[in-house]
């Protein structure tokens, strides 16, 4: 069948369009594969370097019930002093989603984060939010690392597509602690309050 010059430009869009489409690879946070970097009062708060995609680490910290996340290659000032988390109690899921650009190399994560209730922590019946937070991935040239935007994954049904939309979408022009972190489709009650803290952000 003969394309007609509207068909054939489509059809050129679709393909171009399928080229440049991002795909996801996968890895499991083990903390029994980490190395300390530093921790206080035997756990109290801790800072880890993780394995994480191919040659790439992970570096994990926790302190007072809450947690936070960085990829890549970050400078010593974002593994000393960064920590993006939520206002509430808080801890990540194990999974890390890794968006890979046209060449193969990273240039976003997706974890699902578990987000407390402040009203009904401690109840039996206590409430959990879950969000899945997009970060940037370091790179030698641009060694920072944070977080790109959030999607509440309990009010949105289409929530990892639409995550991972962000991530193709906004990490690669993500100014860390100049540009600001979005919510992206519905947010409920239990999606908390997100905290940031990173070297020279801009307030």
């Amino acid at each position: 069948m003969r394309l007609t010059p509207l068909l054939l430009s489509v059809a050129i869009a679709v393909s171009a369009s399928a080229a440049r489409a991002n795909e996801s690879a996968y890895t499991d946070r083990d903390l029994e594969a980490c190395k300390t970097l530093s921790e206080v009062e035997e756990g109290a708060s801790v800072s880890l370097q993780c394995p994480g995609y191919k040659n790439l680490a992970v570096y994990f910290k926790e302190g007072d019930l809450r947690q936070s996340i960085a990829y890549g290659p970050v400078s010593k000032a974002y593994i000393d002093e960064a920590f993006e988390t939520f206002g509430p109690f808080n801890h990540t899921g194990t999974k890390i989603e890794w968006r890979l650009g046209a060449k193969g190399a990273p240039v976003a994560t997706i974890v699902r984060w578990f987000i407390a209730d402040p009203e009904t922590t401690g109840e039996a019946d206590s409430k959990t939010g879950q969000v899945l937070v997009v970060s940037t991935v370091a790179t030698k040239d641009n060694p920072t690392s944070c977080v790109v935007g959030y999607v509440d994954a309990l009010e949105n049904k289409d929530a990892n597509t639409l995550a991972r939309a962000v991530a193709d979408d906004e990490a690669a022009d993500f100014a860390c602690g100049v540009s600001e972190p979005q919510w992206h489709g519905k947010r409920g009650t239990l999606a908390g309050e997100p905290s940031r803290t990173l070297p020279g952000m801009v307030e």
